[in-house]
């Protein structure tokens, strides 16, 4: 039995951030901020963090769990509004771009680059996007995933640049965050970008992420894998001895039997060829769908319940056991959600954070031997 992978922690700062190499005080600006993912990372960091979310009942939840919010559209502000804002951080919505959403922004995706360039020769593309719009059954959201460049060129115009940027969506979303890369560069910062398994982070769930650092001083990079990457009917004591065994449903959820996850959707398109996980495996990827997949005991029977709670729901995303989730559609919060988990290891890399917190933040922190 694995110590459990959510850290029961207050929702208050657990202590200062400890830097290696000292620079301005990191306070982070997050747009499309979500119910919390990376601010409750933040506040287990000890950094401060406001956030920019429009969703009504998102900011319900994070007004319950006393996170600093500003509750409009991303568009309706600009970086001079946070001028004390060190470090830019993003999860524009990924719905468009997701194997379970529309795919309209995978569609999209050559006029998007397009753009993208464009904005960095700092032409407006305020009528591009809205066509975009138009053209993809009114839906805006595609063009939102430009947003933080958009902060992060118009912070470098007012002399006022951002000492880091930290951006996660859906992997699809890589290639947008490729072109970014090579425009920060260009303006003086170094950049990763790759996609990352959450799995091998911790998080209790096979979940792929695009993830990209940008860092205006020192080298920049995304976190080293900590846990083993999972794979079917692979023992999770199997593997690379210096990193920890993957967690399992069972190491984070208080069910007094194993069970089976019966997903709600079919491998390889086909609706009746359902993947299943057992409890002692890592969970499905987390979606706002997360409800409808059914839970059995290994007989076949139904578990009780038959269905995974909102409380567990968000304690596959890491989020602690007791966050006080609020409003409507409270399973769409949850997937559209960055676990905190990965938020805290992606956030100690970019801003180049003394990795000891971790290992006090997540006592199943294996340390590898010397």
């Amino acid at each position: 039995m694995i110590v459990t992978a959510v850290p029961h922690l207050p929702l208050r700062p657990a202590g200062e951030y400890v830097q290696t190499r000292p620079r301005r005080p990191p306070k982070i600006v997050d747009l499309f901020a979500g119910p919390g993912g990376l601010d409750v990372a933040a506040r287990w960091l000890g950094v401060p963090v406001v956030g920019i979310e429009l969703d009504k009942s998102a900011c319900e939840t994070r007004c319950a769990a006393g996170l600093d919010t500003r509750r409009d559209d991303v568009r309706n502000f600009k970086p001079s509004n946070f001028s004390d804002a060190t470090v830019l951080a993003g999860g524009p919505p990924c719905q468009t771009y997701t194997v379970a959403g529309s795919g309209v922004g995978r569609r999209a995706l050559d006029d998007v680059l397009d753009f993208a360039e464009r904005m960095a020769r700092r032409l407006d593309v305020t009528n591009d996007l809205e066509k975009l719009t138009a053209d993809h059954d009114g839906d805006d959201r595609t063009g939102l995933v430009l947003q933080p460049l958009k902060w992060a060129l118009q912070a470098i115009d007012d002399g006022n640049p951002y000492d880091a940027i930290v951006l996660e969506q859906v992997r699809a979303v890589l290639p947008v965050w490729e072109v970014m890369k090579t425009i920060l560069e260009k303006e003086g910062y170094k950049v990763a970008c790759d996609v990352l398994r959450t799995e091998e982070f911790g998080v209790p769930q096979t979940r792929r992420r695009a993830v990209l650092v940008a860092r205006r001083h020192g080298e920049a990079a995304l976190p080293e894998p900590t846990h083993r990457p999972f794979r079917k009917d692979v023992p999770r004591e199997k593997g690379d001895p210096e990193l920890s065994p993957w967690v399992a449903m069972d190491d984070v959820l208080d069910r007094p039997d194993p069970f089976i996850v019966v997903s709600n959707y079919g491998t390889g398109g086909d609706p009746k060829n359902r993947g299943q996980r057992a409890s002692a495996e890592p969970a499905f990827t987390v979606t706002g769908k997360i409800s409808r997949n059914r839970l059995e005991t290994l007989d076949g029977r139904p578990a009780d319940p038959s269905r995974f709670t909102l409380r567990e729901s968000g304690q596959l995303q890491t989020f602690p056991a007791d966050y006080p989730w609020s409003g409507r559609d409270i399973a769409q919060q949850i997937g559209n959600a960055i676990p905190p988990r990965l938020a805290a290891y992606i956030l100690t890399t970019a801003l180049d954070l003394d990795r000891d917190i971790l290992e006090k933040i997540f006592p199943d922190l294996k340390r590898p031997s010397a």
